[in-house]
Order: structure tokens, then C-alpha cells, then sequence
């Protein structure tokens, strides 16, 4: 016999005794009803969300149109981005049939070397003035899966110079005084596979925007009223961070994060596990504007 039919009537017994017998039975049957929720099964609730699944590896790289400027000559400057849906792998995959732009030389300066997730305005390429209509392609073939970006002159997709600049953040607009800084990077001279290079990136400034300074905080007396103990992340100020552009293999930086600029310099040193040639890049950021500049270096 099925649970149901024996709950079912000895709910139904237990409601008449309830209406129409004595205070004794009347108070037995919350307990009968109270037994016959638990034989029946539980709901689980509804998901409130869907979890994100993240993947470590295995997954493709999708590049990115991400705007286009005009220039004082009449060309066009588009430029790309990536998105590298691993959150591990980071795959190096040479200009050629699996790293390529479309129309003309496959090589156009693009990335080689992949940064987990999303990476914006990373690389640009100039178009002639007459280009009109025509598109411009890149595709990334990683881990047997081809992915494309095609880039065009339709007008909602013009960008501005300040735009790369803040990183899509709030630009404060062209009457703004603060300039972003300039960085140069000394020559490297030689880099042996397993040994220490020294990177110095030179670094000025015009000092904006000012640091904050931190408001002082009123005293209160412990148990009179509600205080915030947290405290602010600290400032850097101008500093420089290095991440890998093109290469064979990974390398690895002494400082992963960014470094301030002391002296007008910001100093790290960087090992590389493959020969080959790199390309580095240094991104200097004054807490509101970024440029970046590339060196070169062949590892013997």
C-alpha cells in the first residue's frame, strides 16, 4: 500500500477528532499531523542563481574589436583586444595560419603570448584613408576551436585616444589638466635562458592627479556608537607593471604587481625558461591615465 493512502485517512481521522471528540483526543492529533510531514518528502527551494563555471584550461581565445580612431593624416588606427577564457592556460601561439590578420601580411604586430580573461585595446592597426567598407579580420585558433574579430569603420564603434587612456573609466573630459605620464625602457643588452635581466622603465610625471589625503577620523568611545574599522587600500601613485606580450613561453617578473616609480625609475627583473625573442610590455598608470611602451628582447 502506498504511504499516500495510509497518511490521507489518518489525516482525515484525525481532523473529525478534532471537530467533534473530547479535549484528550483533540490534542493528540497536531502530533499525528506533525508525523505524517515528516514521512513526506522535503522540498528542496528554488536555485537563486546560477553558479559561473570557470574552466583552468582548455578553452579558446576570442579576439576583440574594440574601436577605432582617425588620425591627422586620413588613415584609420583600429584596434583589438582578447578575451582568453582560461583562467589558468595562457597560450602562446605565433603570428601565422593560428594568429593572424585579414586582409594582407598575417603579421600586424598582434599579441602572441595570452593573459588570462579579458584584455582591451592591446594592439593597433593603421588603414588607409580609402579603406571605406572593407574589414579587417583577426583570428585566433587555440585549442582546436577558431575564433574571429572583425573590425570596421561604422561610426558607433569610435573611440577616443582618452578612452584607452583612463581604460574605459570615467573620463573626467579634454579640459582636464592632468596629462598621462611618459616611460621609456633602457635597452637590454643580453638574456640567457635561467638568469636574472634587469628591466628599468623610466618613468615622468606631471604630478596629477594629487594624492588624497585620508580624513581623520573622529574618536568614539567604544560601545557609544557605530565606527568603521576598516582602512582605505593604500595608494601606489605613479607606477609601472610589466606583463608579457609576445613569446615563445612564460616568463616570470620579480614583481607580479605594479612598481612604484622612485626617482623616476621603476626597477624589477624578469627570467625567462625558453629561448627565443619577447616582447614586454610596460604599462605606466598615474592613478587616472596609462601609456604603455614594448621592448624586444632575444633570449639566447
Amino acid at each position: 500500500m502506498k504511504l499516500a493512502s495510509l497518511v490521507a485517512p489518518t489525516i482525515g481521522f484525525c481532523r473529525l477528532r478534532a471537530d467533534h471528540g473530547s479535549a484528550g483526543h483533540r490534542g493528540r492529533w497536531p502530533a499525528l499531523l506533525l508525523a505524517a510531514g515528516a514521512l513526506a518528502p522535503a522540498q528542496q527551494p528554488a536555485p537563486t542563481y546560477i553558479p559561473q563555471t570557470k574552466f583552468a584550461r582548455g578553452q579558446d581565445v576570442v579576439p576583440s574589436f574594440d574601436g577605432w580612431m582617425k588620425n591627422a593624416d586620413g588613415s584609420f588606427t583600429m584596434v583589438f583586444g582578447y578575451m582568453n577564457r582560461n583562467y589558468e592556460e595562457e597560450p602562446a601561439i605565433p603570428a601565422g595560419p593560428d594568429n593572424k590578420i585579414e586582409p594582407g601580411v598575417p603579421d600586424r604586430g598582434q599579441p602572441t603570448y595570452f593573459l588570462p580573461r579579458r584584455h582591451a585595446w592591446m594592439f593597433r592597426v593603421t588603414v588607409p584613408s580609402d579603406w571605406g567598407n572593407q574589414e579587417l579580420v583577426w583570428t585566433i585558433t587555440a585549442n582546436g576551436r577558431a575564433e574571429k574579430a572583425y573590425g570596421s569603420l561604422k561610426s558607433d564603434e569610435e573611440i577616443s585616444e582618452r578612452l584607452i587612456r583612463t581604460r574605459g573609466n570615467l573620463n573626467p573630459g579634454l579640459d582636464d589638466p592632468n596629462q598621462p605620464p611618459s616611460i621609456e625602457i633602457a635597452p637590454v643588452s643580453s638574456a640567457v635562458v635561467g638568469q636574472p635581466v634587469a628591466l628599468v622603465a623610466h618613468v615622468t610625471d606631471d604630478g596629477l592627479p594629487k594624492p588624497r589625503v585620508p580624513k581623520a577620523r573622529p574618536e568614539v568611545q567604544a560601545g557609544k556608537g557605530q565606527t568603521n574599522s576598516a582602512t582605505a587600500r593604500p595608494r601606489i601613485g605613479l607606477a609601472v607593471t610589466w606583463s608579457p606580450y609576445r613569446g615563445p613561453a612564460k616568463v616570470t617578473f620579480d614583481d607580479s604587481g605594479p612598481i612604484a616609480v622612485s626617482g623616476g625609475q621603476a626597477v624589477t627583473n624578469v627570467r625567462f625558461t625558453v629561448p627565443g625573442t619577447y616582447v614586454l610590455r610596460a604599462t605606466a598608470n598615474d592613478g587616472a591615465l596609462s601609456v604603455s611602451s614594448d621592448i624586444a628582447i632575444q633570449v639566447k
